[in-house]
């Protein structure tokens, strides 16, 4: 029974401090410059929050974007090996991944460097030969930037260049001029008479030309038949450097994953989406999550107005203070209050900068307010506010405001009439 008597009167302090809390922040009967004072803590705790929200919303759309891009080149899934370049692709691991109901696609590729001549210009770059499911496979119809996505067209091998290689080759789609590959001979010594004997040669006619934009893969990748990369490279027609999977709708793509993982063995790495290019999405986390540390010092900044506020207020209520003290208020119950105003004073103003922000973004995404200009993949910004985002900022703002009121409320002493 003491128990239950001394949670209801924790309880009724709490509510009681809350209200009396309430009252100093919100009465309209008050207009003096404390009020002020803590409407324009609120106020900075609001755009600093509003800012957080904005610049996280901006990076996640920057990623969504750039992941979008990745999309229509890379698979879902890639296999190649742990150890070595390339592997028997008829074996009995294989033979069974093809026939899983949670693989659409299973397209065979061979990549190699080789040397790109055009005319009298020259450049080293990337060779990846497909197999006719790679169209299947990837969106790659839709980053065509001239031309059309064509391999081969019944009489001559054709090419599809990135566009940083067309411009550096001067190249174009349908030119008359075939572009010629160059890869050393894996079945002889190099012939230091003539040195030009040492090298494999093709030529292919550009049918048109790819734009990812991404730099590493428009300036140094040359989609060809996987026929021509086999003649070029001297590979057997069961061997392949990897393996590119696109999985079926509906399926989840760890559990697949991990199944797929187990069926072809530790000699093979799987990689999915994210794994492909895992050093381009760690910088882009670690860009966001300094800007995020940064603007949190810059909130942080705006927070120490709560502690002039409270410090303030702390002075000008020492009469009610008082008073409440005769009334049977202890040092802890008169602490709450105070603590309280200060977590009501950075609550408001995270839900208004949380809103305000929000706002914003949703603008942004539908309007395209600010623009990026010319010559960009997108006109506008792109945001994509997350939930998970709006939480930690929510979290980190109620944080610090919690630091921030604290500081001064610790500090009230026996001498403000607050012990026995």
């Amino acid at each position: 029974m003491s128990n239950q008597n001394t949670e209801s009167n924790r309880f009724s302090g709490l509510s009681f401090s809350f209200r009396i809390a309430r009252r100093y922040l919100f009465s309209k009967k008050s207009h003096n410059a404390i009020n002020i004072i803590s409407g324009i803590s609120a106020a900075g705790v609001a755009i600093g929050t509003m800012a957080l929200v904005c610049v996280l919303s901006v990076f996640n759309g920057f990623e969504s974007l750039i992941s979008n891009m990745f999309s229509s080149f890379d698979p879902d899934l890639k296999i190649t090996l742990t150890h070595g370049k390339t592997f028997d692709v008829n074996s009995k691991e294989f033979n069974e991944l093809r026939k899983l109901k949670s693989v659409a696609v299973f397209t065979e590729i061979i990549e190699e460097n080789a040397l790109l001549r055009f005319k009298d210009k020259q450049m080293p770059a990337t060779i990846k030969g497909v197999d006719k499911n790679f169209v299947k496979m990837t969106r790659i119809d839709s980053i065509m930037y001239d031309g059309k996505f064509q391999l081969f067209d019944g009489a001559f091998q054709r090419a599809v260049p990135g566009i940083g290689v067309a411009g550096t080759l001067g190249l174009g789609a349908h030119f008359i001029d075939p572009l010629y590959i160059y890869a050393p001979k894996r079945s002889s010594k190099i012939n230091l008479v003539r040195p030009e004997n040492s090298f494999n040669q093709v030529g292919a006619f550009v049918s048109g030309i790819f734009s990812v934009k991404q730099l590493q893969y428009d300036d140094h990748y040359v989609l060809v038949s996987i026929d021509l990369a086999r003649d070029l490279f001297e590979y057997e027609k069961t061997k392949v450097s990897s393996v590119e999977l696109k999985l079926a709708k509906g399926t989840n793509q760890s559990d697949v994953q991990k199944e797929i993982q187990t069926l072809i063995g530790e000699k093979f790495q799987l990689k999915n989406r994210y794994e492909q290019q895992v050093s381009f999405f760690k910088i882009m986390k670690i860009e966001k999550w300094i800007t995020y540390l940064i603007l949190c010092f810059i909130l942080l900044i705006a927070s120490f107005n709560i502690i002039g506020s409270l410090s303030m207020l702390i002075i000008d209520k020492k009469a009610d203070i008082y008073t409440l003290k005769n009334l049977g208020a202890d040092n802890l119950l008169i602490k709450r209050i105070f603590l309280f105003e200060g977590w009501m004073i950075s609550g408001v103003g995270a839900l208004v900068g949380i809103a305000l922000g929000a706002v914003l973004c949703l603008l942004q995404q539908y309007f395209g307010l600010l623009k990026l200009g010319t010559g960009y993949v997108v006109d506008a910004y792109p945001v994509v506010t997350n939930l998970l985002d709006l939480l930690l900022v929510f979290g980190t703002v109620i944080l610090m405001g919690f630091l921030a009121a604290y500081y001064p409320v610790r500090y009230i002493r026996p001498k403000d009439n607050l012990n026995e």
